[in-house]
């Protein structure tokens, strides 16, 4: 089961999630609450393991300024987490091994998922970052051959339930860890890891 925390803001976030067993981090270029320069996630990115998943989140930001911003800040992958094309995907994915592409469950998008240029797809609320969920049975209209990566909503108490109710490849959480925006709870974090992975899924 893959694991990502986003909206990361903080260093001792970062080496938390990292502790606890988190197999991504995200941090957010696009305008939210948790948006952080590339100069902050540098310098965090410079104290991770060498090998750990960093994710740039991104929205209807030009390829060009994405990829120049993933260079800048040392970042291995990115999520694009807005209405981009299947060109502009498309664009990014041919400069980058680890993208995903954000759609909103029940959307037009969400259903031809499978034409971007990616296989890595999150299923998020139509407010993204808000902690608010939505009807999993709308998953159903989402293309099978996809790697679903299931957020909007998730907390420490329903991960394990929606996992078993959807058998998504990942789960990604942000509020749903949160003391405040982009300041994390670490207990949270590691019960969401744990519960997350003891899932009676095996993906």
């Amino acid at each position: 089961m893959f694991v990502k925390i986003c909206g990361i803001t903080r260093l001792q976030d970062a080496l938390c999630a990292v502790e606890h067993g988190a197999d991504a981090i995200g941090f957010i270029f696009a305008e939210s609450k948790r948006k952080v320069s590339f100069s902050i996630v540098r310098e965090i990115i410079q104290q991770l393991p060498i090998d750990f998943l960093t994710i740039g989140v991104f929205r209807d930001q030009p390829a060009h300024e994405v990829i120049e911003i993933v260079g800048q800040a040392n970042l291995r992958g990115v999520q694009l987490h807005g209405q981009e094309s299947i060109q502009e995907v498309a664009e990014v994915a041919t400069k980058l091994d680890f993208v995903v592409k954000s759609v909103v469950a029940g959307s037009d998008e969400a259903k031809m998922a499978d034409q971007f240029a990616t296989d890595m797809i999150l299923v998020d609320s139509a407010t993204p970052g808000s902690g608010t969920s939505y009807d999993l049975n709308l998953l159903r209209e989402l293309p099978a051959n996809v790697r679903l990566i299931l957020s909007g909503g998730l907390t420490v108490d329903n991960v394990s339930m929606s996992i078993r109710a959807v058998s998504p490849w990942g789960v990604d959480v942000s509020s749903g860890v949160e003391s405040a925006p982009g300041i994390k709870d670490h207990a949270k974090m590691r019960d969401f890891i744990s519960n997350a992975r003891s899932s009676i899924i095996k993906t």
